[in-house]
Formats: structure tokens, C-alpha cells, sequence
């Protein structure tokens, strides 16, 4: 699995699991819901790292704690 569909899908996995859609995700993680829309929908790269904090602040986890899924066992460079 590529990396950008690996964040994409940990993304959805956890704003599913605390029943958030993406517009209210956008304004807990304090970014545009364009943004947030855009990189789901495959319209643009993956986001930025501190892009990435942002929403997992939206999510309450920490940086390291997104990473802690078989999602990115098998990674590949986009």
C-alpha cells in the first residue's frame, strides 16, 4: 500500500471510531475542511507534517499514536 492511502485510511478509521465526519474533524483539528477534503478525495499529496499534528489533535491522539497501525507495516514510497 502506498503511504498517502495508508494516512488517508488511518484518517477515516479514526474519525469513524469517534464519529466525526470531515467537516467536524476540519474545525477540531483547527484546518480548512478543504484542505482536509482535498488530500481524502486524492485531490492533492499527502498532508504536511504539521498538517498531520493538527489532525491528530482533532482526533486527541498523539503523532507517534497514528503511526501505531498494521496500516504502515508494509509501506511504500509514493
Amino acid at each position: 500500500m502506498q503511504l498517502s492511502e495508508a494516512v488517508k485510511k488511518r484518517i477515516i478509521n479514526l474519525a469513524n471510531e469517534r464519529d466525526l465526519n470531515l467537516h467536524r474533524l476540519s474545525l477540531k483539528a483547527g484546518i480548512s475542511y478543504s484542505t482536509l477534503s482535498s488530500f481524502i478525495n486524492g485531490k492533492s499529496e499527502s498532508p504536511k507534517l504539521v498538517t498531520l499534528l493538527h489532525i491528530c489533535e482533532g482526533l486527541g491522539i498523539e503523532l507517534n499514536e497514528f503511526f501505531t497501525d498494521d496500516l504502515f507495516k508494509d509501506v511504500e514510497e509514493d
